[in-house]
């Protein structure tokens, strides 16, 4: 296996982009790579993974692989990747492996979601498709309200008072604050937090992500060739991923994230590093409980102790 690096990513602003289709974002998003890296690097690529986990249930459209790839990329091969909110993630791993084992010099990777077709309870049926049909959704359990669940049991389990979570939320608000492409822009004081309207008890308004539309693209090759390419690539220096069982009580221990602790320390160990050596983490925090599970998870903090 070689090494693999990103030589160009563009990105178009979270929103509620009524006027646009998952075709147009993709385009809007390959257009602004173009820009960035120069036509040229875009027209030679051999692949594409397109990240998108929404498609069929809200913009009744499949085939996004195909869709993107026979109007944007000159027919190259193409695939659709979902893995629920990982899609993305996923649709980068698919890239990294394709590049890294020679099969392609270069591929591009994309995720684009469109969320605000639908509204209220269509928009929470439609995402809900994420979870286990048989035995979750059918009963009407939401994205939610799994968030709920796990968010009233670590509260119960570890003697958490609901304040313990504000603080990501303040943080998430205060990044978005200076980011052009977040969907809002504004911050939170100390305080709000506990005033926000809830959603499903425990989970608030300010818990969880908004569902928005947007789309981000990278490109990738062999980190022998980037440089060559461009001044600054970015090695990726580890991609792992592992999976636990989807139904939440299907788990040992539904407070504990086996897969991110799995997949984290084999990331480590590819990349040879410790986690005493990482300037930054960026998780997954469509719910601020996830935020503190994956943090424990993944060995920064202790049970009980990830807020």
């Amino acid at each position: 296996m070689r090494d693999v690096a990103i030589i160009g990513a563009a990105q178009i602003p979270v929103g509620e982009h009524w006027e646009q289709s998952l075709r147009d974002l993709a385009s809007d998003a390959i257009k602004r790579l173009r820009d960035e890296v120069g036509s040229a690097l875009v027209d030679q690529v051999e692949a594409a993974y397109i990240g998108n986990t929404y498609g069929v249930s809200i913009s009744s459209q499949a085939q996004l692989g195909a869709l993107i790839a026979g109007d944007l990329l000159g027919g190259i091969e193409a695939f659709t990747i979902e893995a629920g909110e990982a899609s993305g993630g996923a649709a980068l791993r698919m890239g990294y492996l394709a590049v890294a084992s020679g099969a392609v010099e270069s591929a591009l990777v994309m995720g684009v979601e469109k969320s605000t077709d639908m509204i209220g309870t269509a928009r929470t049926r439609a995402r809900a498709v994420t979870l286990d049909a048989d035995y979750e959704a059918v009963h009407g359990l939401t994205l939610t309200a799994s968030a709920a669940m796990l968010m009233r049991r670590y509260m119960h389990e570890f003697g958490v008072d609901l304040g313990a979570f504000e603080n990501f939320s303040i943080n998430a608000h205060l990044n978005g604050s200076s980011n052009p492409n977040a969907m809002f822009r504004n911050k939170i004081k100390p305080g709000a937090f506990a005033k926000a309207p809830m959603v499903a008890e425990p989970v608030s308004l300010f818990d969880g992500a908004p569902d928005g539309d947007g789309a981000a693209a990278v490109l990738l090759t062999s980190a022998e060739r980037a440089g060559d390419l461009v001044g600054q690539p970015v090695r990726i220096a580890a991609s792992a991923a592992a999976t636990d069982t989807l139904a939440l009580q299907d788990r040992i221990d539904p407070l504990y994230l086996r897969a991110v602790q799995a997949s984290f320390d084999r990331a480590l160990v590819q990349a040879h590093i410790g986690r005493d050596q990482i300037d930054l983490f960026e998780l997954h925090d469509a719910f601020t409980i996830l935020a503190a599970l994956t943090l424990e998870a993944a060995g920064f903090a202790e049970r009980g102790q990830g807020w």
